[in-house]
């Protein structure tokens, strides 16, 4: 046996010890981490500080204590917030003797009113982290009170108190919060705020709630065209207002948009929509929850689709339409200008930035809500119900024409065997309305596991061993001799290079999913570098998806949740599960979960996270994107080391050890 497995020498410098881990209080976590509370340090990070803020008003608003908001925007990249709310609470803090809750607010992160109900009983702020954040990331911070007809202030300088908090004596008639940042250049770097980005957020929380006025205020060096200095929003009509705004002269489908708004039962809160099919230009949506725009949409958006879908469905049965019995949520939803807000207590978001709702009982509160008051849109003038039937039943009959056109190639290639698929393929039979699917995933093993868990009509499965060819680093005849990359293009049947046609495209979803880890992200890394060099209009098309498997598996009691990575983890035994003693299972990768548990996480539609990957509308950011896949996947390692020397501070993948 070696000597070498009884080395007695001292232990290096370098050992992992004790004095090794680090313990961080108070906001520094914040400071080390920005990406794992406000998503990384970019324009869109940035702008989310002011987001955080106004939030916060917009939450005093909707509870019935605000009625006016002030935003306004200085030179020196500094903004000013300001309510005619409660106000901050400022007397001691009964768990922090010596200190006023204004500086607990501002200084401790998971403090807040928003956690038990009592202060709000919808909200946008959940976790107590929100201007704490804001604080912890801002080189000069000062929150002034107006509380008891007394005015309070305080400053603080990268979330570290710069005094005591200051009496300055009454102030009859003012009360509310004034919030005043400079955002940190250690942080962001030269980044400045957007006037025009600010001028439209204000803008949309006045159409988001009714009942409250903005009132934006801009430096004059900061105006253009489309920024005055000042300005007033109030809308009373919310939503539908937005709505008519962005339509103007445009002809619709009806010549009356579908608008209005209910209460939930047992006050769990409202909803309000306001939709409109655009003739001859594409639509757009907007989804909101607790006035917090959620862009990736969510179950508030499952609930709207299953509501207008099954409407329709029943209108065409009520008409005769028989073939209505087919329409998808797809064929209602695409190119509709919707726009859809909902306010529900203590709702669960996808992540801190709150980009994606995924509270299970906003989409039931939602369909009960909006179908009934459809129902009614369709059936009290007959003519507007027809006109919107007719309108979705086209958009569905090119949907099963482009459909049949493709099951007619499935078929050429699997019967008549005009064209040879990969061995390791396991096909679907194509029965899915336009909703089949190709996951790429990692290894046999995992392979095994998504054949058992997948739809059979829908879903097809292609194994492909471990890490693909880096296409952005190897000769075309050695791309073209890489029997992987074969494979993966005789699956998709829609060619490569100059002539690659989605419409020839097997399927209507590429998924990529491998595992939740470092070797699962590179493998991940070259197939996107695969598709953007080999196959770029799948993806400028919208086709390439990311599965978002879970890494850990949290239960306490009865009640198991799964977490998608670290942050998440955190983010759940802080608030789903804080004060209980969770047993936490961290999945290896995708082969070692049951197919029970990998369909319900990753598989079924109805409960996975997809990250569409697409690529710019704009010629100029295009090619931004091609240089650094350049950059990053090709053949200098020079590029790369120089970008990860100039860029770690940015991604922020750890959990802090605490």
């Amino acid at each position: 046996m070696s000597d070498d497995l009884f080395d007695n020498t001292p232990a290096s410098s370098g050992d992992y010890d004790a004095s090794s881990i680090e313990v961080l209080e108070g906001l520094e976590p914040v400071r080390r981490r920005p990406g794992m509370y406000i998503g990384g340090t970019d324009d869109r990070a940035l702008h989310h500080l002011a987001a955080e803020v106004l939030d916060n008003s917009m939450d005093e608003a909707v509870a019935g204590h605000a009625t006016r908001i002030e935003v306004s925007l200085e030179q020196g990249n500094r903004l000013t917030i300001t309510d005619n709310g409660r106000g901050m609470p400022v007397g001691e803090h009964p768990k922090f003797p010596g200190k006023s809750t204004l500086e607990v607010i501002l200084g401790t992160l998971h403090s807040g009113g928003k956690f038990s109900g009592k202060a709000y009983a919808t909200s946008g702020g959940l976790h107590g982290v929100g201007v704490s954040v804001v604080n912890a990331l801002s080189s000069y911070t000062r929150v002034e009170v107006a509380r008891d007809r007394q005015l309070y202030a305080q400053e603080f300088s990268r979330g570290i108190t710069q005094g005591p908090l200051q009496e300055l004596g009454p102030t009859p008639n003012r009360r509310g919060t004034t919030v005043t940042f400079v955002p940190d250049t250690e942080i962001f770097g030269d980044r400045q705020f957007s006037a025009r980005r600010l001028f439209k957020l204000a803008r949309s929380k006045a159409y988001l709630f009714a009942g409250v006025e903005i009132r934006w205020k801009c430096a004059a060096s900061l105006t253009s065209d489309d920024v005055p200095a000042e300005a007033v929003f109030k809308f009373p009509g919310g939503l539908a207002d937005h709505l008519a705004e962005q339509i103007g002269a445009r002809e619709c489908v009806t010549s009356q948009p579908f608008t209005g708004s209910q209460e939930f039962p047992d006050e769990q809160g409202r909803v309000e929509w306001a939709i409109a099919w655009p003739l001859w230009s594409d639509g757009a949506t907007s989804w909101y929850c607790n006035t917090v725009p959620t862009p990736d949409g969510g179950t508030h958006e499952q609930g709207l689709r299953a509501a207008l879908t099954k409407g329709l469905r029943a209108f065409g049965e009520l008409t005769g339409a028989k073939k209505a019995k087919e329409i998808t949520a797809d064929d209602v939803m695409t190119g509709g200008e919707i726009m859809l807000s909902v306010f529900i207590r203590d709702p669960q978001f996808q992540s801190q930035t709150k980009d994606r709702l995924t509270s299970p009982e906003a989409a039931r509160l939602v369909e009960n809500a909006v179908r009934d008051h459809f129902d009614h849109f369709l059936t009290d003038n007959m003519d507007r119900g027809k006109a919107l039937l007719g309108s979705v039943m086209e958009r569905m009959d090119e949907r099963l024409r482009r459909k049949q056109e493709r099951e007619v190639k499935r078929k050429t290639a699997t019967n008549a065997k005009k064209l040879r698929l990969p061995g390791k393929l396991t096909d679907c039979s194509g029965e899915g309305d336009g909703e089949t699917e190709l996951f790429i995933v990692e290894g046999d093993s995992a392979g095994g596991s998504a054949k058992q868990a997948r739809n059979r009509k829908t879903q097809a499965i292609l194994p492909i061993r471990g890490k693909i060819l880096n296409v952005a680093s190897a000769s075309a005849d050695k791309i073209r001799a890489n029997s992987e990359i074969a494979d993966l293009a005789l699956a998709m049947g829609c060619g490569t290079r100059k002539d690659c046609d989605p419409e020839n495209m097997r399927y209507d979803r590429i998924i990529i999913m491998t595992d939740a880890d470092v070797d699962g992200a590179h493998i991940a890394t070259l197939l996107m570098t695969f598709f953007f060099q080999e196959m770029a209009e799948v993806v400028r098309g919208g086709y390439l998806y990311l599965a978002q498997p879970p890494l850990y598996k949290l239960t306490a009691g009865k009640e198991s949740v799964y977490a998608r990575d670290d942050a998440h983890r955190a983010e759940l035994e802080a608030t789903l599960f804080k004060g209980k003693k969770v047993e936490v299972s961290r999945f290896k990768g995708l082969g070692e979960m049951n197919p029970q548990q990998l369909r319900e996480t990753t598989m079924n539609p109805e409960t996975r996270s997809l990250i569409r990957i697409t690529l710019p509308a704009e010629h100029e950011q295009r090619h931004a994107v091609k240089e650094l896949v350049d950059q990053l996947m090709g053949r200098n390692p020079e590029h790369r080391f120089n970008f990860i020397q100039n860029n770690a501070g940015e991604f922020d993948r750890e959990m802090i050890d605490a």
